[in-house]
């Protein structure tokens, strides 16, 4: 790949696909490059950095999370009964939208990041941010219920289950299989966001030629994935109900819920910025095209940043295996 400098808007550009270079593109690589590109790795890693110091998941978890699922459900969390499958329905919605503020979720601001102030008209905004939406929740759905078959199926023999039995490292297995699955989750945003500068090949440049809205299914898988890995109190309610259960139907819609449930809020807060202030986004960035590769590029590499900081090294830190920074909160 190879870029040209595009001297009336002063980006770093490459040559958009044709017949001749048969090059193909994905959704997030629009090939107009910002030319201070290890500026924007830098300023978004360095903010990934910093919300992995700051960051206090007892916080998040118990104060903004519990009681969020708890207003939800009319009734506390963390003791409400899971008596029938309709009732673990409504707590498997009412704690997905109560975990979008969970560390897991972090992600998911980067896979929404790149939908906002692409349309003229607010109709146009509207129908171009809902569309894609279904692409992400249906990323979402079928990891997620696919999981949830397996772990009604599999029951008490995951992972999940062993909180207080740590192996010869000192950790549990669940927080050895929550470091693995958001380390990967964490290094695919981070490559992803710099493929989208240029400066990495495009993953997803193939499989979009010919299903344009692959990298959208592709984000919305990781979304369900943080379920393979989500150690959150609520969600391991959950997970224990549907290994006992031993329904796969129940699994799968249970574990389906919780993973649309994290795109919820994610959703309306990005439809709403797009309509109140989409025409203004989608006017500066057409100005200069290379402003979107840069938007798509932070919202990866932060977002992958903080996975990977977060979920590997700093649980290395809590462990007092190494340092690392964290502030006295968290």
């Amino acid at each position: 790949m190879y870029s040209v400098l595009d001297r009336t808007s002063g980006t770093r550009r490459v040559p958009p696909v044709s017949s001749d270079d048969g090059r193909p593109r994905s959704l997030f690589v629009n090939g107009h490059f910002p030319r201070r590109r290890g500026l924007v790795v830098s300023v978004a890693a360095l903010f990934g950095f910093a919300l992995t110091v700051v960051w206090s998941h007892e916080f998040v978890d118990q104060t903004i999370g519990a009681n969020v699922a708890g207003a939800l459900l009319g009734q506390d969390a963390a003791t409400a009964s899971l008596g029938s499958s309709l009732i673990g329905i409504a707590f498997a919605l009412a704690t997905g939208v109560a975990g979008t503020f969970t560390a897991c979720n972090v992600a998911v601001f980067s896979a929404v990041a790149p939908l906002a102030g692409q349309a003229r008209s607010r109709r146009g905004r509207l129908v171009q941010l809902l569309r894609p939406l279904g692409y992400l929740a249906a990323g979402a759905v079928a990891v997620s219920s696919v999981y949830g078959v397996i772990v009604a199926l599999v029951g008490t023999g995951m992972p999940q289950f062993q909180l207080g039995s740590p192996g010869a490292s000192g950790f549990p297995p669940v927080l050895i299989q929550a470091m693995v699955t958001y380390g990967i989750i964490g290094a695919v945003l981070v490559w992803l966001g710099l493929a989208s500068l240029g400066w990495v090949p495009d993953p997803l440049a193939r499989v979009s030629a010919r299903f344009p809205n692959a990298p959208l299914v592709v984000m919305g898988a990781l979304v369900g994935g943080f379920l393979i890995g989500r150690p959150y109190p609520l969600f391991r309610r959950l997970f224990h109900d549907a290994a006992e259960s031993g329904n796969p139907l129940y699994g799968a819609a249970a574990f389906s819920l919780q993973a649309l449930g994290n795109l919820v809020v994610m959703g309306v807060l990005f439809v709403l910025i797009s309509l109140l202030a989409g025409e203004r986004l989608h006017r500066w960035m057409s100005a200069r095209p290379s402003r979107a590769s840069a938007v798509i590029a932070a919202a990866f590499v932060a977002a992958g940043v903080f996975m990977v900081l977060y979920w590997d090294v700093r649980m290395l830190a809590r462990r007092d295996l190494i340092w690392f920074p964290m502030a006295p909160w968290a």
